[in-house]
């Protein structure tokens, strides 16, 4: 392949005065015609990097998630992929860890590198966007919303967590707890407010426990609520890796539904019972990247009218196995 050496060469010119003729920059008309007719002889095509010269954005989005060992999040980047790819852009994934301080150097590195735009599924309520709203690049963010005026896809969080709750109830349980993300986080309240609109107040706050989105959250949050003095009969685990960890405990306690029902925002990445003894929350997540991917080609593209925020659905899928028959009420004299 031609370099721009050599079709300067050709043309008689120097090799800044290529690179300004395919950059945009205005040259006289003899040196771009020169410049043109040598890079057609040569077989020379403008690289990635003239490109992105012309275009002062590279062909390159970041997509920063908080945990890529999350089936629900890998998802989601599939669906981002997907449409990135079909438009002639790459994907860099960035993952958080929940990480405030990780979270701003991806986004520092997406402004220095030129990247076109940015899907973000924010670290925290103190997510700071500044410097790259400042920088004229898109933002959409996923999963959670974000206090800056962008666009975002999410799902009604709110009704996930009333969903699985409503599940739990209309089933016979009774005392069902709720096992939540960490405070702070717009779908852990949300999803666990959700419950409590459910269960109302005869449920003390010891009955939710807020914890990491991980399978070790669940199993912790788990083991503190079955020390309770009346444990619960139910829980609500508001994501799909604190409830394989609730269930991982349950099992080892000889607790798996139906004997302690358990609903779940998200579904089952993986688990040693059916997936149809507990009640799930699916969530779209892939539809959320896709989404969200087409809303940012859209900005990268032009479109400035006002920040929207797309809110998708979830859908219920019960638990088939019945829940365990209440007990007969004790004797009295």
């Amino acid at each position: 392949m031609a370099t721009i050496y050599e079709v300067a060469e050709l043309a008689g010119v120097s090799p800044a005065t290529v690179s300004r003729v395919f950059n945009g920059t205005r040259v006289s008309p003899e040196r771009e015609e020169a410049v043109r007719e040598a890079a057609e002889k040569l077989n020379f095509t403008p690289n990635r990097t003239a490109r992105t010269l012309r275009r002062r954005n590279s062909e390159v989005i970041a997509l920063v998630i908080p945990d890529i060992e999350n089936p629900y999040f890998t998802e989601l980047a599939r669906g981002v992929e997907d449409v990135a790819q079909a438009a002639g852009y790459s994907v860099v994934l960035c993952n958080t860890d929940e990480r405030p301080d990780k979270e701003q150097r991806y986004l520092a590195v997406a402004v220095s590198e030129n990247m076109a735009g940015v899907i973000l599924a924010p670290a925290s309520d103190q997510t700071d966007l500044d410097a790259f709203v400042a920088s004229g690049r898109p933002v959409v963010a996923v999963d959670r919303a974000s206090a800056y005026d962008i666009d975002a896809v999410v799902v009604s969080n709110r009704d996930a967590g009333r969903a699985a709750a409503s599940a739990l109830l209309e089933a016979g349980y009774r005392r069902i707890a709720c096992i939540t993300g960490p405070d702070g986080i717009e779908t852990a309240l949300e999803r666990a407010a959700g419950w409590r609109e459910v269960v109302g107040e005869r449920m003390p706050e010891g009955y939710l426990r807020y914890s990491t989105f991980r399978v070790e959250g669940g199993r912790e949050a788990m083991t503190e609520l079955l020390a309770l003095p009346e444990p619960p009969d139910a829980v609500v685990a508001t994501n799909n890796l604190m409830a394989v960890g609730a269930l991982q405990l349950l099992a080892e306690r000889g607790l798996t539904p139906p004997e302690v029902g358990v609903g779940v925002v998200g579904g089952l990445p993986f688990t040693t019972i059916s997936p149809a003894a507990v009640s799930v929350v699916r969530l779209p997540a892939r539809h959320i990247g896709v989404t969200a991917a087409r809303m940012l080609m859209e900005r990268i593209g032009g479109d400035r009218e006002p920040a929207r925020t797309v809110v998708l659905r979830s859908e219920l899928i019960p638990a088939a196995a019945p829940a365990p028959a209440a007990a007969a009420p004790a004797a009295t004299e």
